[in-house]
C-alpha cells in the first residue's frame, strides 16, 4: 500500500491510498471549519472505521502471536526475543519520559498562564479521574487475566489477548504432529483475517474524513489559543524524539528513520485521521514483514509494544504534568519530579493505542503526586484530541523501530531486503 509500482506500471495518483487519505483529511478540515454542524454529523464515519479495525485486532494478534510462537522449534528462543524486547522497551520508554521532563523544564510551556485551580471546573475531567483510581501496578497485572478464554477475544483487550495467545502458542508448540496440524489451521485463519483487513482498510479515507471533520468542528482552534503553546511544544518534542533518539537507534540498526517514515506514510495518515494507533496494527505488521523482519519476531514484538512501549504517551505524561504544575504556579522539587518519572514509568504500561488512555494515565499520575491540583486536568480536556493524534503517531513509529531492532538483535532481519525496500518501496498486495 505504499506508492510505487505494481507489475511495472505506476498507479494513477488518485488510486494510491495515502493520497486518498491525505485528500480526505484536507476536505474534512475544510468541512469542520466552514460547516461545523455537518462536521459534527460526520462523526459516525470516523467511529465506524475505527470500530471495523478494532473488531479485527483480537483475531489478528491471536493468529500472529500463536503462529509466531508455535512455528519456533526452539521455545527458548521465544523467551530470548521477549527479554530483548522488554529491555529495549524499558530503556526507550524511560528516555521518552526524560525527554518530556527536559523540554518542559527548558521551554516552560505553562509559564505565565497563572491559573487558579479553584476557578476550574472539576467535572470536566471527573470521568478520567474516576477511571484513574483503578490504575496501579496490581490492577495492571491482574488486567492481563481475562474472565474466560473466549472473553479475551470478545473484549479485545490487548494485554488479555496477548496472554491467551502466548499460552496457546506454547501449547501448540509442545504437541508434536497434532500441533503441526493445529498450526496449519492457524496459518489459514491468519490469511483469512488479513484478507478481511485489506478490505476494511480501503475505507480509511472515509474514516479519516469523518474523524477530521468532527475534530475541527468540535475543537475549533480559536477557542484553544491559550493552549497552542502546549500543543506546539508536544508536537515539537515528539518530532525531536523521533528524529534524534529513534533516528540514532535506526541508524545503529542500519536504516534511515526518514526512509522508514516514508515507507509507512499510509499508516501514519490513517492514524492522523483516526487518532488511534490500533487502526494500523495489522497493516504495520505486514509492512514490517515486508521489510525483511522475521514474521515470528514481528508477531511477538509489535503487539507487545502496544502495551509496554508507548513512547508518544510517555512524552505526553511528563510534559503535561509539568505543564500543569507551571500553569498553576505549583513548584515541584527534584524529588517530586523524579517521583513523577518513576510513577509514569509504571503507569504508562497498558496504553494499547486506545484514544483517551494517555489522559487517564495522566490523571493517575496527578492523583499520586498531590502537589499538582488534579482539577487542573480540566485545562487539557479541550485539546485532548490533538494531543491524542501526536501520541498515536509517535507510538506507531516507535514500535516499528523497536520491532526492526529486536529482529536485528535476534539475527532474523534480512538487512539487504530492508535496504532495497526502503530505497525502492513497492506496492504490497
Amino acid at each position: 500500500m505504499t506508492t510505487a509500482k505494481s507489475g511495472g506500471q505506476r498507479r494513477p495518483w488518485y488510486a494510491v491510498l495515502y493520497v486518498q487519505v491525505l485528500v480526505a483529511i484536507a476536505i474534512g478540515v475544510l468541512i469542520g471549519r466552514f460547516f461545523p454542524k455537518a462536521g459534527i454529523a460526520l462523526k459516525p464515519l470516523g467511529d465506524g472505521f475505527v470500530a471495523l479495525i478494532r473488531m479485527m485486532i483480537a483475531p489478528v494478534i491471536f493468529c500472529v502471536v500463536v503462529q509466531g510462537i508455535a512455528s519456533m522449534s526452539d521455545l527458548k528462543k521465544v523467551g530470548k526475543v521477549g527479554i530483548k524486547a522488554l529491555i529495549y522497551f524499558e530503556v526507550v520508554s524511560t528516555l521518552a519520559l526524560i525527554v518530556g521532563i527536559v523540554v518542559a523544564v527548558i521551554l516552560h510551556p505553562g509559564a505565565g498562564l497563572n491559573i487558579d485551580p479553584a476557578t476550574l471546573d472539576p467535572k470536566a475531567a471527573a470521568v478520567y479521574v474516576g477511571r484513574a483510581k483503578e490504575s496501579g501496578i496490581i490492577p495492571f497485572l491482574l488486567g492481563f487475566i481475562p474472565r474466560t478464554f473466549v472473553d479475551a477475544l470478545a473484549g479485545g483487550e490487548v494485554p488479555q489477548v496477548l496472554l491467551i495467545s502466548i499460552l496457546t502458542g506454547f501449547a501448540i508448540a509442545r504437541m508434536g504432529e497434532f500441533g503441526a496440524r493445529a498450526l496449519h489451521a492457524i496459518e489459514v485463519a491468519n490469511k483469512v483475517v488479513f484478507g478481511i483487513i485489506r478490505i476494511i482498510v480501503r475505507a480509511a479515507p472515509l474514516g479519516a474524513f469523518g474523524g477530521m471533520a468532527f475534530t475541527v468542528a468540535s475543537y475549533g482552534m480559536a477557542s484553544l489559543s491559550n493552549l497552542l503553546k502546549l500543543i506546539g511544544t508536544f508536537y515539537l518534542t515528539s518530532l525531536i524524539f523521533v528524529v534524534v533518539i529513534l533516528g540514532a537507534i535506526a541508524y545503529g540498526a542500519g536504516f534511515s528513520i526518514f526512509r522508514f517514515i516514508a515507507y509507512i506514510k499510509d499508516e501514519l495518515l490513517i492514524v492522523l485521521g483516526t487518532s488511534s494507533s490500533e487502526t494500523v496494527l495489522p497493516d504495520m505488521m505486514r509492512k514490517l514483514e515486508g521489510l525483511g523482519a522475521s514474521p515470528a519476531v514481528v508477531g511477538l514484538v509489535f503487539p507487545t509494544g502496544y502495551v509496554f512501549n508507548t513512547d508518544g504517551t510517555n512524552i505526553y505524561l511528563t510534559l503535561s504534568a509539568l505543564f500543569l504544575a507551571q500553569a498553576t504556579n505549583t513548584h515541584l522539587t527534584l524529588s517530586q519530579i523524579v517521583g513523577i518519572l518513576l510513577f509514569a514509568l509504571i503507569a504508562s504500561k497498558g496504553g494499547s493505542g486506545v484514544t483517551g488512555t494517555g489522559f487517564v494515565t495522566l490523571a493517575a499520575i496527578l492523583a499520586a503526586v498531590p502537589a499538582i491540583p488534579v482539577q487542573a486536568l480540566a485545562l487539557l480536556v479541550g485539546i485532548e484530541k490533538f494531543m491524542s493524534e501526536c501520541r498515536a503517531l509517535t507510538n506507531v513509529v516507535g514500535n516499528g523501530v523497536a520491532t526492526i531492532v529486536v529482529s536485528r538483535w535476534q539475527g532474523e532481519l534480512d538487512a539487504t531486503k530492508m535496504r532495497e525496500v526502503l530505497t525502492h518501496p513497492v506496492e504490497m498486495a
